[in-house]
């Protein structure tokens, strides 16, 4: 009694029995979400990520044929996540050389944060800031006015004053748009210009335990 086994017909079989690589999915979920690194440098992660998986999937794929199959996916996702990557990498490098206007210091909310040496409850640097036309980028406090502001609170991040309470002291500027400059509350990150004005002693500010800087803005982005 003889049996014709068809080979071609049990490799096929074996075929369809092989597991997606799940790291190739990943992969390719990262691609996906990996235009977000267009909004934020600090998104840049999510590319970094399906770079990664996608290079993890490939390898995986390659080492172990019989069992994982899904190279047409973790391609897809490393396609995707480093064209996105270096793309918004360029993107914010240009912006950020470019973004400050002539005749202005940048400076970062980092800056104006109390240190050891200084005896002060702002440190030395900051003060060396009062005076000087300085760009920083922040977002508007949501205060009871939300539209047409001509004044408003500027802090460095939404996270503290909107699910923590109020920001630091160090956190926040008050501005003072010059007209016909106004401004309405948004989510966005803000750039702004002006000359600060540094103080010592708290300046008292409605609704909040007061503030140690105020900027007059002339610059609005």
């Amino acid at each position: 009694m003889s049996t014709n086994i068809d080979i071609p017909d049990i490799v096929d079989r074996m075929d369809q029995y092989r597991a997606i690589s799940s790291t190739a999915i990943v992969a390719l979920v990262c691609g996906l979400f990996a235009l977000a690194a267009l909004l934020s440098p600090w998104m840049l992660m999510i590319p970094f990520l399906g770079i990664v998986m996608g290079l993890s999937a490939l390898s995986k794929i390659k080492q172990r044929p019989t069992e994982l199959t899904g190279k047409p996916i973790a391609m897809a996702g490393l396609i995707m996540s480093s064209l996105l990557f270096v793309g918004s990498a360029i993107m914010h490098s240009v912006i950020y050389a470019t973004e400050v206007p002539d005749g202005y210091q940048r400076i970062s909310f980092q800056q104006l944060q109390p240190d050891d040496q200084s005896k002060l409850p702002i440190p030395d640097e900051a003060i060396s800031l009062d005076g000087k036309r300085i760009f920083v980028k922040g977002y508007v406090y949501p205060g009871d006015n939300r539209t047409a502001l001509r004044q408003f609170i500027l802090v460095p991040d939404m996270g503290t004053c909107c699910f923590g309470g109020n920001p630091a002291l160090t956190d926040m500027i008050e501005v003072t748009l010059q007209p016909p400059k106004h401004i309405d509350f948004s989510w966005r990150k803000r750039k702004l210009g002006g000359i600060l004005h540094v103080d010592t002693k708290l300046k008292p500010v409605s609704g909040l335990n007061g503030v140690y800087y105020r900027l007059d803005a002339e610059y609005l982005d």
